[in-house]
């Protein structure tokens, strides 16, 4: 899997085909997609356009998809990996996650795909089902099984999460993908994962940048990384963009990372980021930055709260 790759969250669907395609021309070889972001099948316009141009084969690229919450259930989540491919109009993921270690009711793809946050949306609620994880780990297994992915990952576990999942695991899990900017570290789950042997990519790594546009108020009334005069400071002293540095921060401790962008230039810039390094110091002031500030939280879904 690459250190750099091109996260499809929030991808308008009417850009989408040409965006990724884009991407693709100008280097990337890791799309990081999934179900719930709605924009799979523009996505794999863009991946089967590239190929048919001859600018990459298939096994030159790394596409990852994510299994929604709706459909832990096994065979939920079996049906839903394959409509997923479909979607993509492939033939395997690279790698394939479960998007939250939460389950939330089912909501049939006939009445709604995707089915988005809430499963009842009059109500503005979140209802929640008890499905375990090593149920859903299984369906994953079978897929892998069967040829229709290369590797199963996790997305937003803690540790301890992870340490129950390595008990049941038949199958290892290839990656975990959680927040991670200066402002929210994680140094001790990145050290454990690591020590397990398990890659990290990280998403939102410029932290309250992704999520000002949903108009979060958190977002709103947090500093910007981009702008901190820390990051600043050390992107004058390279010859970097703040951006190329965050980045660099993050792949340098080999934390892969998925920034989107729909300007050409900042796509090379960010692709370029890994062409230089930064100091231990440099490294150390970055994290130092930590406040443990987390914009995607579950705590903050609405909902019934799940009975066990």
């Amino acid at each position: 899997m690459p250190l750099i790759g091109f996260g499809a969250w929030k991808v308008p669907n009417a850009t989408c085909a040409d965006t990724i395609y884009n991407a693709i021309k100008a280097g990337y070889r890791l799309i990081d997609g999934a179900e719930d972001y709605g924009n799979e099948k523009e996505c794999g316009e863009g991946v089967r356009r590239a190929i048919a141009d001859g600018i990459i084969k298939r096994e030159e690229i790394f596409i990852t998809s994510k299994l929604w919450n709706t459909f832990h259930q096994k065979d939920h989540a079996v049906e839903l990996a394959k409509r997923s491919l479909a979607d993509w109009g492939l033939e395997y993921f690279d790698l394939f996650l479960i998007h939250f270690p939460i389950a939330q009711k089912y909501v049939d793809p006939a009445e709604r795909y995707p089915p988005g946050l809430l499963t009842d949306v009059e109500k503005g609620i979140i209802e929640f089902e008890n499905v375990p994880i090593a149920e859903t780990w299984a369906a994953l297994e079978s897929l892998v099984d069967a040829g229709l992915v290369k590797n199963i990952g996790i997305s937003n576990f803690n540790a301890g999460l992870v340490r129950d999942l390595l008990t049941v695991a038949r199958i290892r899990p290839s990656v975990l993908q959680i927040e991670h900017h200066p402002y929210l570290t994680q140094s001790a789950l990145v050290d454990y994962i690591q020590a397990q042997g398990i890659a990290i990519t990280g998403y939102s790594t410029f932290g309250p940048q992704s999520f000002l546009e949903m108009g979060q108020e958190r977002a709103q009334n947090t500093p910007l990384v981009l702008q901190h005069e820390t990051v600043n400071a050390i992107a004058t002293a390279h010859g970097r963009s703040p951006a190329q540095v965050i980045l660099r921060w993050a792949t340098q401790r080999n934390i892969a990372v998925i920034p989107k962008s729909n300007n050409v230039d900042r796509l090379k810039q960010n692709l370029d980021s890994a062409s230089f390094d930064l100091t231990e110091e440099e490294l150390k002031q970055i994290s130092a930055l930590n406040i443990n500030l987390r914009f995607n939280d579950p705590n903050d879904w609405p909902g019934k709260i799940p009975i066990f």
